[in-house]
């Protein structure tokens, strides 16, 4: 059987029960992700994500018809990580990359026959395999890998032996102002761009072997431990040197651009970047541009127009991020969105449409996502021609778009739009925001959803001291208006960030709502989608504005008669973990509260954060050294000391965006007065844990949330998580997964050792 002969698993029988959302119900959960149109637009490439068991999750590129006539199928093996399904220029193969058969989370580069026949690995490489770009000819894939001088010199970028196992370093020496993010040290390693080319790498000892070794279930089954070398040529090694590269995109054959960071004595403390074009033929390299910005996505047409992101310097991250096209025959920069008042969205990076004169893009829209066309000459306003739910991937075609998204009664699916579109004879399409036609692809989640009740909620607007302000309220299954029920607020992280009816939250708002809790989010102040002036209103003081916000929103749905309003909860991660920390110290308005993965001081943060130490300057317009005073003032731990409201603490060991120390000294300082607390830390994980976290830790978390609130709730039957024996009310058992530190802080509330 070959890698595409699997059948359907995306479907089921429809069921008959009524049960509510559990958190353990999140290993039932599969999520869409980076859809691709193929080049005929008859057939979309996307992955599908699903845990697999406590500590793994499985992610596998799967094939749909877009004329709705067949069903999905499953396109590689179900083992490790599979990423970035790219099809090739004829269509007659996907590349991808994937850890089947690792040990490891090296990523490295397969491609497979669209027609039938087996996958083959062609790298093996050190650094693992990102960004991957077909060459317009089809005869080679751009990438980047994550590689140290000594792996250069010892050319383990183009081939790793089988036998090498990397050393930890010890002493482990920083030379570095950004020396680690999010998980994971760096430890001398730099992202470099390669190519390679696919006829040498199908002709070497390394290729050949691959075919002889079929598996049973649709794929090679290789194991992945040959160890044998891709043949020599067949791996370039692009670029070199002490700095980062990224985006690799191809202009034609010969052609191939890239961005640099490489901009001031030290690239780490800069904003700006370099557009480099790189000649394949020569060897020869060009710096084209500079741009800035956090993230430098290229998008390239054939006649050299560099689709680009752009962040202006002074004071970035409160600023927009806009879309600006540079063509390098006219050598003229062209801002494609200076008249849209949006910043950028990260998931779906911007592309050109198939006729290359149009770019679309995306971008959070007032509590949904919003596609928009712009001319690359930048001519026009951009139009909106698409908005809906929380949309993580687009890819679009001729007459046709494919959308992966979730929405209030969903976690995920593929969608196709018409209507966007029609760039066989010139680019026309919705051009007023209109719904335009839909049609689901995928039902990735029919059996668990006819088995479960699904809340919808109610889209709200209030007001506040400061304006109008958007959120929702979701009430529980059977939800009875003459009842009264508990009510959980959650912030948002970010700070400048955007909350739909869905996204990564969805499994975790309907989880709450099945508890019996009444549950409120909103978009406060400093979020985006609202405008330039709404995200800088957070500037110098994030927690006053935001919080007169959220405080407005909860007190007015706690206004409703079910709402009990002496029971009022709150939680939130990341900013929302800053949020919830200075929360508790300002008022003792909320009854309990859960602070996830924040920042709780902001000049330890600033220390010890990766890049995002740029948000201290950034956002508040200064530097630890020049206004130590005024930053300590606008940390938690600063007012920790008024705290009275139990407060349970999340975090993750191994952290690198909000590091655990400033959780630590807040905990500490909660302690020391007596308040009910407990810092329960996660290993193995880093800042997205409720994204991407182990799924254990995934449910756990959520179970330790409920059951904390729970605790201190007049409307459940339950002892406060303090007094509760070990692991009581926890699925997932997470005495062995997660570590709490710390039981009550004094008085009556000296209690059990896990939370």
């Amino acid at each position: 059987m070959t890698e595409t002969d699997t059948t359907s698993e995306l479907t089921g029988a429809p069921g008959n029960t009524t049960d509510t959302v559990t958190a353990s119900d999140y290993h039932d959960i599969r999520k869409p992700a980076d859809p691709r149109l193929g080049p005929d637009g008859e057939r979309v490439a996307f992955l599908v994500r699903e845990p697999v068991d406590e500590e793994t999750t499985r992610s596998t590129v799967y094939v749909a018809p877009t004329d709705g006539e067949g069903e999905p199928r499953r396109f590689t093996v179900a083992e490790g990580q599979d990423a970035e399904p790219r099809w090739s220029p004829s269509g007659d193969r996907i590349a991808f990359t994937s850890t089947r058969g690792k040990d490891d989370d090296r990523q490295q580069l397969w491609v497979v026959p669209t027609r039938g026949g087996e996958a083959r690995q062609v790298t093996n490489v050190v650094g693992g395999v990102s960004e991957i770009a077909w060459s317009p000819d089809g005869e080679r894939i751009a990438f980047c890998q994550s590689v140290d001088e000594d792996d250069r010199e010892a050319d383990r970028d183009r081939d790793v032996p089988a036998a090498y196992e990397p050393d930890d370093p010890d002493p482990r020496v920083i030379d570095r102002t950004v020396y680690r993010s999010m998980e994971q040290y760096f430890d001398g390693a730099r992202s470099q761009v390669y190519v390679v080319d696919l006829a040498a790498a199908d002709s070497d000892a390394f290729g050949e072997r691959l075919d002889d070794d079929t598996g049973t279930d649709g794929d090679t089954g290789t194991d992945g431990d040959t160890g044998a070398a891709v043949g020599d040529g067949a791996v370039t090694r692009v670029t070199d040197g002490n700095h980062d590269h990224a985006s690799p995109a191809w202009a034609d054959e010969t052609t191939l651009y890239f961005t640099a960071d490489k901009v001031g004595p030290d690239p780490d403390d800069s904003d700006e970047y370099d557009i480099v074009a790189y000649d394949t033929e020569t060897g020869a390299t060009t710096d084209v541009y500079r741009s800035a910005g956090w993230a430098g996505s290229l998008a390239v047409t054939a006649d050299h127009r560099i689709a680009h992101l752009y962040t202006e310097p002074e004071q970035a991250s409160i600023q927009q991020t806009e879309l600006h096209v540079y063509d390098r025959e006219a050598e003229d920069n062209n801002r494609l969105t200076a008249d849209l008042d949006r910043t950028l969205g990260y998931e779906a990076a911007p592309e050109w449409g198939p006729a290359e004169s149009s770019v679309y893009f995306t971008t959070p829209d007032e509590g949904a996502t919003a596609l928009w066309r712009a001319p690359g000459d930048a001519s026009e306003t951009p139009q909106r021609v698409y908005r809906g739910g929380a949309v993580n991937g687009v890819s679009v075609g001729e007459t046709t778009t494919v959308v992966s998204k979730s929405e209030w009664d969903h976690p995920g699916d593929v969608f196709l739009v018409e209507g966007v579109t029609d760039e066989s004879g010139g680019e026309t399409g919705n051009a007023g925001g209109e719904d335009p036609t839909e049609r689901r692809l995928t039902t990735l989640n029919e059996s668990y959803l006819d088995g479960v009740v699904v809340s919808e909620p109610e889209s709200i607007t209030f007001e506040s001291a400061q304006g109008s302000v958007e959120g929702w309220v979701l009430t529980p299954p059977g939800f009875d208006e003459t009842e009264t029920y508990p009510m959980v607020v959650e912030v948002h992280g970010g700070p400048h960030a955007m909350w739909t009816t869905s996204g990564t939250m969805w499994h975790e708002f309907q989880t709450l709502a099945a508890r019996g809790y009444v549950v409120f989010w909103s978009n406060p102040r400093g979020s985006t989608g609202f405008g330039e002036a709404y995200m800088q209103a957070i500037e110098r003081d994030w927690g006053n504005v935001t919080l007169t916000d959220v405080l407005a929103g909860a007190e007015t749905v706690a206004e409703r008669p079910y709402v009990d309003e002496t029971n009022v909860f709150l939680t939130g991660g990341s900013f929302g973990g800053y949020m919830t920390s200075w929360t508790v110290g300002q008022t003792d308005y909320f009854r309990a509260a859960v602070s996830q993965r924040g920042v709780y001081d902001l000049t330890g943060f600033y220390g010890s954060t990766d890049g995002a130490y740029k948000l201290v300057e950034g956002d508040y317009d200064t530097v630890p050294w020049e206004e130590p005073a005024f930053l300590w003032e606008q940390s938690p731990v600063a007012h920790a000391d008024e705290v009275t409201t139990p407060t349970l603490v999340i975090h993750s060991d191994r952290d690198y965006r909000t590091p655990a120390n400033t959780a630590e000294l807040f905990h500490r300082i909660l302690r020391k007065h007596g308040v009910d607390t407990r810092l329960v830390r996660y290993p193995r994980e880093g800042h997205e844990l409720s994204r991407s976290g182990e799924p254990g830790h995934v449910v756990d978390r959520i179970e330790r949330i409920a059951r904390w609130f729970d605790g201190y709730s007049h409307h459940h039957d339950a002892e406060r998580a303090l007094d509760r024996p070990e692991n009581d009310g926890l699925s997932a058992g997470g005495g062995d997964g997660a570590g709490s530190d710390d039981s009550a802080g004094g008085g009556d509330g000296v209690g059990g050792y896990d939370s």
